[in-house]
């Protein structure tokens, strides 16, 4: 469904709708992207690659409610998302799950109270089954009261035993908003050292 990379190796941003993946993005690449508040305003990858380096950051659509955006048109563009990952996964050396970190226990709950598997826990056990390492950029910290509690309780939902802090290579405070990126960049340099990419470090 999405074009694919034309380049070898990429890192993806993957999430739901309006969790600051394109926001991201622009902190990672230097570059403007658009940016809007009405979930939905990626429906195809913006990508951007270092062709001499064989190298591209993607950042995929974002999946879950879109505002204006019907239930048919939401459905292709998660299917689509799924059919790069599992193209693609080969050459995707980090997926960077980025998820609202003041929203996300709270939705995860509620999806679960119901019987059905939030998509976010469905997104991270999908990127580990087909092999993809995946770094958590628990975003928008900016708006959450007591941190470590929070993140406790991301770290417990997606299956990672708290406190925290024991899986830095995995979860990463994260404020794309205010370029607060540290936690994220150190994980994601982690990832690329671990398979031998110590080249790509330099734009982490």
């Amino acid at each position: 469904m999405f074009e694919p990379p034309t380049v070898d190796d990429e890192v993806v941003l993957v999430g739901r709708s309006n969790v600051g993946k394109t926001t991201l993005m622009r902190e990672i690449v230097g570059k403007k992207y658009d940016v809007g508040k009405r979930p939905g305003v990626t429906l195809e990858p913006n990508r951007y690659e270092w062709n001499a380096e064989s190298f591209a950051v993607t950042d995929l659509p974002g999946f879950g409610f879109m505002s204006g955006v019907d239930e048919e048109k939401r459905e292709r563009i998660k299917d689509g998302v799924v059919e790069y990952l599992e193209t693609n996964s080969d050459g995707i050396l980090v997926a960077v799950h980025v998820i609202d970190a003041s929203a996300f226990n709270e939705i995860v709950d509620r999806w679960e109270s119901r019987g059905e598997v939030p998509h976010d826990i469905d997104l991270h056990g999908f990127l580990v089954d087909i092999g993809i390492p995946v770094v958590v950029a628990a975003n928008k910290t900016d708006k959450v009261d007591d941190l470590d509690a929070t993140l406790d309780g991301i770290a417990q939902r997606l299956g990672y035993p708290p406190p925290w802090k024991q899986w830095g290579e995995v979860i990463a405070p994260t404020c794309a908003k205010r370029g607060s990126t540290e936690a994220l960049f150190d994980a994601v340099r982690d990832r690329l050292r671990e398979q031998g990419r110590d080249d790509l470090l330099k734009f982490f």
